[in-house]
């Protein structure tokens, strides 16, 4: 009776494991997917770094509003949510490198399938976006 209890007991152990084991994966392959090969992230302070040194193109994917309130002094701004959003990155020169950002990160996250998809060599993605540069310190440019 012990004998299968045990038996019993690791088998929903072994089952347990399986199950935690294929989630970690789920969750690896999801990310894979949301960040493509030729993106790499990058906090305010090393974002700072690469635009001080002009390594850097910054693509800025707000409103026009929330560019107009502040924004990377050069950055382009490019509106993720404007229906013509794809057909302006296309015109972009997918030989620099471009360094983007949104107000926290969700809409340039969803922005990076896309630059990918168009053949962008290199991407950093500022990780908090303008708030993280804000609260960083850096300088912010107005219109």
């Amino acid at each position: 009776m012990k004998s299968n209890a045990a038996l019993l007991a690791t088998a929903v152990l072994a089952g347990l494991l399986a199950l935690v084991f294929s989630w970690d994966q789920a969750r690896a392959d999801e990310k894979e997917k949301a960040s493509p090969a030729n993106v790499t992230h990058a906090d305010a302070k090393e974002a700072a770094k690469l635009v001080a040194k002009n390594e850097v193109v910054v693509l800025d994917v707000r409103t026009p509003g929330e560019f107009a309130a502040g924004h990377i002094a050069g950055a382009t701004n490019i509106d993720f949510q404007a229906g013509d959003f794809s057909d302006r990155l296309a015109k972009l020169d997918r030989e620099k490198t471009y360094l983007v950002h949104c107000a926290v990160g969700g809409r340039s996250t969803k922005a990076l399938a896309q630059l990918s998809k168009l053949g962008f060599k290199r991407v950093v993605h500022l990780d908090g976006g303008f708030k993280a540069w804000q609260a960083a310190g850096n300088p912010v440019g107005k219109k």
